[in-house]
């Protein structure tokens, strides 16, 4: 349970008990529990987003659509697009590798990050917007899937590639990753979308579909961060997260389209 509450509280800003001493097992064991805390943040921006829309009546979908973009950033605190700037600033320079992990490290954002940012926000309300305005229930499911699948994909890019830097923050979530935390992070993740079924199967299928796009998108990104910097690093792992839940939203949108011939 304190690897839970460790993780939720590192990767959300949910406290539900103050975690004052993390220890780096406890630390490195919250990775198994990523998918849990992928469907807490899904399920609190889905609801919130599923009121305003109840509420406006659905006269106001490009409002909705920024409202669900922006609310997992505030239940995260921006912890993965902070990742996913410093890995476009580091992985797109040109540089050689040591100066590609001192960017990365930077705290300050570049232009290659800001602009990267601006592109993945723009795409991804852009997605919503289009869910929003298709179907009230497909967007729900959409917004509760992307931060599941994403963080299933972090527990990936973790167990499977090798981590680039001598020290840092994500060497203790690989140090405790092992193929038997990937395969419990896998499990969960088809107990939170089995009850899917029951509700919608069409819905069921996109999710498994767009999960194995990801885990290609997954591989590929994990593979290219290895040509350039000799592995992956704690801000890849966000960079991971905030690209895949924008192909799985994509994903979302297109099925929908091809599932729902009323659309």
């Amino acid at each position: 349970m304190d690897a839970f509450l460790i993780g939720l509280q590192f990767l959300t800003r949910i406290t539900i008990k103050t975690q004052t001493e993390w220890t780096e097992e406890n630390f490195g064991k919250s990775v198994k529990y990523f998918p849990l805390i992928g469907a807490v943040v899904g399920l609190i921006a889905a609801a919130l987003t599923g009121f305003f829309f109840v509420v406006t009546g659905g006269k106001l979908p490009i409002l909705a659509g920024a409202i669900a973009f922006t609310l997992p950033i505030i239940i995260t605190g921006g912890i993965h697009c902070d990742g996913f700037m410093d890995s476009v600033d580091g992985l797109f320079s040109g540089r050689e590798r040591e100066k590609i992990l001192e960017i990365m490290k930077d705290s300050r954002v570049g232009a290659f990050g800001a602009v990267g940012l601006v592109l993945l926000a723009t795409l991804e309300v852009a997605t919503l917007i289009e869910l929003l305005q298709l179907s009230i229930v497909w967007s729900l499911a959409a917004i509760f899937s992307a931060p599941i699948i994403s963080r299933l994909m972090m527990v990936v890019t973790i167990g499977k590639f090798p981590y680039a830097r001598r020290e840092g923050m994500g060497k203790a979530f690989a140090k405790y990753t092992t193929r038997r935390t990937i395969f419990f992070a896998l499990i969960e993740t088809v107990l939170i979308f089995v009850p899917l079924i029951f509700f919608d199967v069409k819905i069921f299928l996109t999710v498994i579909f767009a999960a194995i796009i990801s885990l290609g998108f997954t591989f590929y990104f994990g593979n290219f961060a290895i040509k350039k910097i000799g592995g992956v690093t704690g801000d890849i792992y966000g960079a991971v997260s905030t690209l895949v839940e924008l192909i799985v939203l994509i994903i979302f949108l297109f099925t929908a389209l091809n599932f729902n011939p009323n659309f």
